[in-house]
């Protein structure tokens, strides 16, 4: 099964920060010292979004009969 991924957008500042967006979901943005700290922030950050997402849209279909399926992705 091929493997879902998404693309960090990444730029060093002047103060020696990386900050990164993720090219996906623009909404997503974080900082690190280093590229790795940055990649496990914007991974967080996603998660974050993903889950506030995941409550208004939960939200919209209180009181209506709905089915609902998880997806995975490899």
């Amino acid at each position: 099964m091929k493997r879902v991924s998404i693309t960090a957008i990444i730029e060093e500042s002047s103060d020696g920060w990386f900050v990164g967006q993720i090219e996906e979901f623009p909404e997503v943005i974080s900082q690190g010292k280093t590229i790795d700290e940055l990649k496990e922030n914007l991974k967080a950050a996603l998660k974050f979004e993903m889950e506030m997402r995941r409550e208004k849209t939960q939200q919209q279909y209180l009181g209506r009969k709905t089915i609902r399926r998880k997806i995975t992705f490899a």
